[in-house]
């Protein structure tokens, strides 16, 4: 049995409740990942930032109208 058939074979109630935990864990994770960036030095500076910039991909645009 394959997990989509497992998970649809739950009462309504529980995957309720399976899905309301799943988007309590992972808006916890959004809440906490700041505060433990601050707490293990993980916080990028403005050099950082500046190399990501540079590694990022440029994307040009070009007019294909003249075709």
């Amino acid at each position: 049995m394959s997990l989509w058939q497992s998970y649809r074979n739950l009462q309504p109630r529980t995957r309720l409740f399976l899905g309301l935990g799943l988007i309590s864990w992972a808006g916890a994770g959004l809440l906490i990942t700041e505060q433990a960036e601050k707490k293990f030095d993980l916080v990028p500076t403005d050099k950082d930032r500046e190399e990501l910039d540079e590694a990022v991909p440029k994307i040009r645009i070009v007019d294909s109208t003249g075709r």
